[in-house]
């Protein structure tokens, strides 16, 4: 009865499952087209999987080796089953080769299985939790259909009532794993992960690559939506890692903004945009909701309006771009690009960014700086220094990109202090003056790409006329805009953080140092220096060359924890239980230090406005030029291993 039954079961999943996929595919390709290499893709597909994927996942042991058997074992016995059982191939080989993959699956879903007996909130529970059940019925009964095939028990083994019982058990396996994959529930991840996968909207990613930089707006096309306001307007590999979302909750609990209590969760913003995708209402959602927003009260579909239909605009302004989300998935979804691709909506096409933002996007374009300030004043804090300006000497080493933290009273003690640090290795620098612009940075985040494009371009054809070898800034928003969202504008060039152009210096010999005294120190990585562009390593190495032993946070490096200063979050300014930058500052507490080092003008006023008692906040370069002594050094070039040697 067996070998009649499996067939049929087997062939009849994976043809419900087939035309699964063909209507899945249908809906993804409802979004805007996107440039993907489709067969490439594919062929990259499985490197990414077990590389680029495992790389990710196994942050967390216990989960990275539950999935490796899980999953290696599933696509095993999927393999071996239809060619064994489907097609009828009894060889005695193939068979011990399905009993073992069965095995395989089996163990990785008993821990599968005791992670949800006591799940972590974060985890989404309804259909979720019958999924270990559905992968151990689904190697239970075929591990012992195979059993006559390997060779072990004879042909026609427990007569009829087995065999039904056991087509019982592949008919609830098949169902959830091959007809699940496609059609909806717990196993949906696994087919749209890896299309995801094979067509990422970054594929740059891969292969340990990095892409942080928002993509560009294309402002010049009448017919481009600017931004997006319903799920169709997404690109359709964005709607495909959407629907790759595995409801693991990483993304949820390294959140800052749901920490905090503002209305944000990013797994159920990924879950909802798979609502609008397919159409319906949040009411089935089996995770943490919004804070603040029960379930049931949102939905949609691809042709309506997401805000005030799937979610609500303080959903979206409540983000920090921290990217955490980002690099805790699995599943490398964008989260970030999806919700700044909204904000582009509501503030390019409705005019609708909350708070301070309208005020401060109309600063930029009427002063070239978000606070308003008259732009002459832009050189005020160094009025004693004597610095030279680029536009008075053509050519220079260093071009220093003060930011417009020359505006603010507090971060011009980080920039005098750097001056000085510069003076002290005998930099050859200069600034721009007044011919310097905000970076866009801050306009950007808030969906204001045309502004953004104009402060660019702007700073880019001013740029053009003049020689230099690379810039160096303070600050990392800065940074991470001029070295890689500059460049879809012809803005090619070599710029570091201050961090590790200090740690440079130090490196060459170029600056004579004493050694830091006193007071304990915890150093805080900026969420655009770490981990938008990978550097965590030279701010510690500065502060070791001061003689600093670093009580590190638990949450540092990779896993910081924002705070709350990007994205725009202080001018939208969306409430919550609690302030971001408290939570950050309960973190540091935790370690007993005294002081923070920190080379973020963003998180030197966030972390500021903690009331006190409170540690100190002190920038790299401030710590730096506290210890500097006045005799030379015998100092050494820079090594220099930066792309184009010079820049014009």
């Amino acid at each position: 009865m067996l070998n009649t039954l499996l067939p049929i079961l087997l062939f009849a999943a994976l043809g419900l499952a087939v035309l699964g996929a063909v209507r899945r595919l249908r809906m993804w390709r409802q979004g805007r087209p996107a440039a993907v290499d489709l067969l490439g893709g594919l062929l990259a597909m499985p490197r990414r999987y077990m590389v680029d994927l495992h790389h990710v996942v196994a942050r967390d042991k216990y989960m990275a080796n539950t999935h490796v058997a899980t999953a290696g074992g599933f696509v095993l016995a999927a393999v071996l089953a239809i060619l064994v059982h489907g097609f009828g191939l009894h060889n005695r080989i193939l068979g011990y080769a399905l009993l073992f993959a069965t095995v395989l699956m089996f163990g990785g879903a008993l821990f599968v299985f005791k992670r949800r007996l006591d799940p972590p909130s974060r985890l989404s529970k309804g259909p979720w939790m019958r999924l270990p059940k559905s992968l151990l019925v689904f190697a239970a009964t075929f591990f012992i259909a195979t059993l006559p095939v390997a060779g072990l028990l004879p042909e026609g083994f427990g007569g009829w009532l087995l065999a039904g019982l056991l087509g019982l058990g592949v008919l609830w396996g098949v169902s959830e794993l091959f007809f699940g994959m496609t059609w909806g529930g717990p196993m949906k991840h696994a087919f749209a992960g890896a299309l995801h996968l094979a067509w990422h909207r970054r594929a740059e990613r891969f292969g340990g690559g990095r892409s942080t930089g928002l993509k560009a707006l294309d402002l010049n096309d009448p017919q481009a939506p600017l931004g997006v306001e319903k799920p169709r307007d997404f690109t359709w590999n964005q709607l495909l890692g959407f629907d790759a979302c595995v409801q693991c909750g990483k993304c949820e609990a390294a959140c800052p903004a749901f920490a905090a209590g503002q209305p944000l969760n990013p797994k159920k913003l990924i879950q909802d945009m798979v609502v609008g995708l397919a159409g319906g209402t949040d009411a089935r959602f089996a995770g943490s909701p919004y804070p603040g927003k029960p379930l049931g009260e949102h939905g949609g579909n691809l042709h309506q309006p997401i805000v005030n239909g799937l979610v609500d605009a303080d959903t979206l302004w409540s983000c920090t771009t921290c990217r955490a989300c980002v690099e805790e998935c699995p599943m490398m979804i964008e989260h970030v690009d999806a919700i700044v691709d909204m904000r582009r909506h509501l503030t390019l096409e409705k005019g609708a960014t909350p708070n301070k933002g309208a005020e401060v996007l109309d600063n930029l374009i009427a002063t070239d700086n978000p606070g308003g300030f008259a732009p002459g004043g832009r050189m005020n804090w160094a009025a004693d220094l004597n610095l030279d300006v680029l536009a008075d000497k053509q050519s220079t080493d260093v071009l220093f990109w003060v930011g417009d933290g020359a505006f603010d009273m507090r971060n011009q003690r980080t920039l005098r202090a750097f001056v000085k640090v510069l003076n002290a290795a005998g930099v050859d620098f200069a600034v721009l003056g007044l011919e310097e612009r905000d970076s866009g940075d801050v306009a950007r985040r808030l969906g204001d790409e045309a502004t953004f494009q104009q402060l660019a371009k702007r700073n880019i054809q001013m740029l053009s006329k003049y020689s230099f070898k690379r810039i160096v800034t303070c600050d990392p928003h800065s940074f991470h805009v001029l070295k890689n969202e500059y460049g879809a504008f012809g803005g090619e060039y070599p710029v570091q953080h201050h961090s590790s152009y200090i740690a440079e210096l130090i490196a060459a010999n170029r600056l004579n140092l004493g050694e830091h005294k006193g007071a304990s120190v915890t150093y805080h990585d900026p969420c655009y220096l770490g981990r938008y562009n990978g550097e965590y390593e030279a701010p510690r190495q500065v502060l070791r060359a001061l003689g600093i032993e670093v009580k590190e946070m638990q949450r540092s490096g990779l896993r910081s924890r924002c705070c709350g200063g990007g994205g725009g979050a202080p001018i939208t300014d969306i409430p919550g239980k609690q302030r971001i930058p408290d939570m950050r500052m309960d973190d540091i507490r935790e370690t007993g230090a005294e002081l923070v080092a920190v080379g973020c003008p963003q998180c030197t006023a966030m972390l500021e406005g903690v009331v006190e008692p409170r540690p100190l906040i002190k920038d790299l370069a401030e710590l730096v030029a506290d210890v500097l002594l006045d005799a030379p050094l015998a100092s050494k070039p820079l090594a220099d291993t930066r792309e184009p040697a010079e820049v014009h």
